[in-house]
């Protein structure tokens, strides 16, 4: 495998007039992998994908793809990518294969060239019992399916899916994970940006987190959840009553999530900064006081906590 990063960005500023996208962001992206970009809306997820996808020129900066400049190599970039957006720019009227036919004829495939990689790409997603159907009546999970699968008609080296889960169903949305597992094993470099850290956090590699056009963290998720800081002990309580009294007991703690108003059992996250030993002590106060408890335990920050921390919005 080449050495050389599928993506690499230096300094890439976008400024829309006055206003700056992206102030001078760096990272890199190694072959086969797939990394989340993360971020709130408004922090540059989806100009830095327009930028690499040569839809967009940098201010400043540069940007490459398999070693080729954004800028400079536009057109070659341009057969080494593939893109698809936060909705699949789909024909509802035609069929599956006849969605993935068009695509292939717009990129300059045809004949049984065409027609062999439509057979590989209908097995490999899966879409047999649905190849003949009209993707207007196909479920949103399904529609995302051809639609990833036409991006990947020519072979990309590198596949942008810009918020490819965005308005699915937990099902379809699941479906669409193991999909983008499969690009992985496939060996396929894919940049993901999406909002839902689960996601992030199930198939990425690596994780680029943006706020207000700037880095604000970078690594694996598992490194990124260790450098968040201290445990936590979640308690959920029986009774609705006990949440003050559980509070001023855990008072010496800091109170990182308040319990929910729809919580049937009030479940409350304090950190805990000597581990087991922390839960062991709320144990006894709570045990002590006659509190009685559902659940009580330690885990580390998820990285919906990372996230929230990191991309805080102040005024």
């Amino acid at each position: 495998m080449s050495t050389v990063p599928a993506i690499e960005i230096s300094g890439l500023v976008k400024k829309y007039g006055e206003v700056t996208a992206l102030g001078g962001i760096s990272f890199e992206v190694a072959r086969g992998e797939v990394l989340g970009l993360l971020g709130p809306n408004g922090s540059g997820k989806t100009t830095t994908v327009t930028l690499l996808a040569t839809l967009q020129r940098p201010t400043a900066g540069s940007a490459r793809i398999c070693g080729h400049d954004v800028v400079a190599e536009a057109a070659l970039v341009r057969e080494l990518v593939s893109l698809t957006g936060q909705y699949a720019a789909l024909d509802e009227g035609l069929s599956a294969v006849e969605n993935l036919a068009v695509f292939g004829r717009l990129t300059g495939l045809g004949g049984k060239h065409l027609k062999a990689r439509i057979a590989e790409l209908v097995e490999q997603f899966d879409l047999g019992t649905v190849r003949d159907r009209r993707v207007g009546a196909l479920s949103g999970g399904m529609r995302r399916r051809v639609d990833i699968a036409s991006a990947l008609v020519t072979r990309p080296e590198v596949l942008f899916l810009d918020e490819p889960t965005t308005g699915l169903d937990p099902r379809s949305r699941a479906a669409v994970w193991d999909t983008v597992a499969g690009l992985r094993e496939a060996g396929i470099t894919v940049l993901l940006t999406t909002q839902y850290l689960e996601e992030a956090d199930r198939l990425a590699d690596h994780i680029v987190m943006l706020n207000r056009g700037e880095i604000v963290a970078a690594g694996t998720p598992g490194r990124l959840k260790k450098e968040a800081g201290a445990a936590v002990c979640e308690v959920t309580l029986a009774h609705r009553s006990d949440t003050a009294r559980v509070l001023e007991l855990l008072g010496g703690l800091e109170l990182v999530e308040a319990p929910e108003e729809s919580q049937a059992h009030p479940r409350l996250v304090f950190r805990a900064p000597h581990g087991m030993t922390t839960v062991a002590e709320a144990i006894a106060r709570l045990d002590g006081a006659g509190i009685e408890v559902v659940d009580i335990g330690l885990r580390q920050p998820s990285l919906d906590e990372v996230f929230l921390q990191l991309t805080e919005v102040t005024p």
